[in-house]
């Protein structure tokens, strides 16, 4: 129970930290209203133009972080992620097919992220892009290790049960 608590602690502090930080460059969108088209779409989503820097929402730092500051955002996500499958693992270690199932459904989330990098023309969102590409493939073969290995083990054991009878 103490690594649980140590590894969810360390997780939960490294998350928040990076947030803070991120929270923090991303404010600067406030200074640029050129951006303020590009760089808020929750925004847009929500209010449609932007016209004064008080309707950004605070959503949108995170983004204009991602864009221009990617290194404390990244971390934000690496985290974050570490922070879900170590949930995951520990709600889901009984039945290692939802475990299997769970990391294939964040593997289509961060995929999903991906994509709406793909086609961006700063560096910053292209190494988010690559990096929500990259923690999608490894869950993804976490999660096809998994499920074989939990296919496997019932198959063992439906072949177990079957001799003894």
């Amino acid at each position: 129970m103490f690594r649980f608590i140590f590894q969810f602690g360390a997780a939960s502090a490294v998350f928040l930290f990076s947030s803070l930080v991120a929270w923090y460059e991303g404010s600067a969108l406030l200074d640029h209203p050129s951006e303020w088209r590009t760089s808020t779409p929750i925004t847009q989503l929500v209010h449609g133009t932007v016209h004064v820097s008080s309707q950004i929402s605070q959503w949108d730092f995170f983004v204009y972080a991602a864009k221009y500051e990617p290194t404390f955002p990244m971390i934000m996500t690496v985290s974050g992620l570490y922070f879900l499958i170590f949930l995951g693992y520990y709600i889901f270690k009984k039945v290692r097919k939802w475990y299997a199932y769970y990391l294939f459904s964040i593997s289509s989330f961060l995929f999903l992220l991906g994509y709406f990098c793909y086609e961006s023309t700063t560096e910053g969102a292209q190494r988010m892009f690559v990096l929500f590409s990259g923690c999608g493939l490894f869950c993804m073969l976490i999660g096809f290790i998994n499920y074989l290995l939990a296919t496997i083990r019932m198959k063992r054991r439906q072949q177990i049960e079957v001799r003894e009878f």
